[in-house]
């Protein structure tokens, strides 16, 4: 094989499908008229295979300890951040705020650290939630198929992983320390996760770390493999753009407006029933103008640190030096991960959803489905 691993040939197939064909054709610089034509073909095609329906979900956020040290993530280890890992009955308290919001899908997020994110800590939250909060997945460290499994049995039913990239080089120089430092391991993820009993699972690409292009064409590879290799699963893509964060990053390889137009566009064509996924990553005005194109579920009035919502953890706050936790006179909330650009509140994007001919799905699954 000449040193080509598995991977190599899941993301360079030498014999790409069609559908790869026409996505890497629909990426080729577009003159305005041509990419109207796109973003129309685009938005005719998602209203004929989702209709109007637009999901809704929030992040809720369990913990920002981190042993892993990656450049663009506010949590990395060595950011001196205050850091909190929630109890569950703070979980609890977040999930139903977020109820209260309107909220039944809810997406939960962590650090990657062992020692404070561990011993079925995660499965107890998802037990906790499930009498709360009809849909949940998660979006937490890899792990082995055999370790997923009793979060499925639990109630999690989703799963979200990014590559963050897929370019070798630069996720070697990204990620200096710690497990994620595995790009094979992290790539295989959503496979493992599938053969646990996943059966939505979301994939994608940080855009700003290496040029989007060619992110794009081996996030595509990526997906066209997991659709054949993982055919029961449902499949969502999201292209989250870096935002400011903890450590003052700056993105190589900002995505423009214009090319993250087409960019969606291009996936919907290519791909017409994999879910796009819209985050508070982007600005209001943005987000507005996106949704027709390709948009199928979407969050809002999201917060990336642990207690977000309610201000629960406040009294716990500390630093981690050395995977070790050091008492601090600072006060107050948790840092975020990354700074959010469409503040507006769950309400207000529904009500906007509604005025736009769409509609808001708050819930399109309960676990009560596989009783029947």
């Amino acid at each position: 094989m000449g040193g080509v691993t598995k991977a190599d040939d899941i993301l360079f197939p030498k014999q790409p499908s069609a559908a790869l064909r026409r996505f890497a054709s629909l990426l080729e610089p577009k003159t305005d008229a041509e990419l109207e034509a796109m973003a129309r073909d685009s938005a005719l095609l998602t209203r004929r295979n989702f209709g109007r329906a637009m999901r809704l979900f929030a992040p809720l956020y369990l913990s920002n300890e981190c042993i892993n040290n990656c450049a663009y993530c506010g949590f990395s280890r060595d950011n001196a951040i205050l850091r909190v890992t929630l109890e569950v009955a703070g979980v609890v308290k977040e999930a139903r705020h977020l109820a209260m919001e309107g909220f039944r899908n809810v997406l939960l997020v962590a650090g990657e650290h062992p020692k404070f994110v561990s011993n079925g800590y995660i499965e107890a939250c998802v037990r906790a939630l499930v009498p709360e909060i009809p849909s949940i997945s998660l979006e937490v460290a890899p792990m082995e198929a055999a370790d997923y499994a009793p979060l499925v049995r639990a109630g999690a039913e989703g799963l979200v992983v990014y590559q963050e990239t897929y370019d070798r080089e630069t996720y070697a120089r990204m990620h200096t320390a710690g497990p994620k430092r595995n790009f094979d391991w992290r790539l295989a993820c959503p496979e493992r996760a599938y053969e646990a009993g996943f059966r939505r699972i979301g994939v994608g690409a940080l855009f700003g770390l290496a040029p989007w292009r060619g992110e794009a064409l081996a996030l595509a590879a990526h997906l066209d493999h997991l659709l054949r290799t993982c055919w029961k699963a449902q499949f969502t893509v999201s292209l989250p753009r870096l935002r400011p964060c903890a450590g003052q990053f700056r993105p190589d390889h900002p995505l423009p407006d214009r090319e993250l137009v087409q960019l969606i566009c291009a996936l919907r064509l290519a791909f017409p029933h994999v879910g796009i996924v819209l985050s508070t990553r982007e600005p209001a005005p943005l987000r507005d103008a996106l949704l027709p194109l390709g948009i199928t579920m979407m969050s809002a009035g999201s917060h990336t640190e642990p207690g977000g919502y309610t201000g629960e953890g406040r009294e716990d706050v500390h630093l981690t030096v050395r995977g070790r936790r050091v008492e601090t006179e600072q006060t107050g909330q948790a840092t975020e991960q990354f700074q959010i650009a469409d503040e507006r509140s769950a309400a207000a994007i529904a009500s906007l959803l509604q005025t736009r001919g769409f509609e808001p799905v708050w819930k399109d699954w309960d676990q009560a489905i596989l009783a029947q």
